[in-house]
């Protein structure tokens, strides 16, 4: 059975830093990650993304959004592997 993973755009943002909750390296990451940009990528990989209207907690009054994908794997091969799709998409 997959287990959802939620993803965030702050997991992307490359504005941010790491302790202010980027989760991939400088490099793989883009300037304004949204959403809709993450289920895209997600979809490239052949899952099923959904939106969703919640925000990262220490975000909570952005109201961002996140995104659920069903994924058994490690969290953090997921969000490597969305973070290529995103990197490439903004090319």
């Amino acid at each position: 059975m997959d287990k959802e993973k939620v993803l965030y755009p702050c997991y992307f943002d490359e504005s941010l830093t790491r302790a202010a909750g980027r989760r991939v390296n400088k490099t793989c990451a883009v300037k304004s990650p949204s959403v809709k940009s993450i289920v895209l990528a997600a979809k490239k990989l052949g899952l099923s993304p959904k939106a969703d209207k919640g925000s990262h907690p220490a975000f909570w009054s952005e109201n961002e959004g996140r995104v659920l994908v069903a994924w058994d794997g490690p969290k953090e091969v997921l969000i490597q592997k969305v973070a290529q799709n995103l990197k490439a998409a903004e090319k």
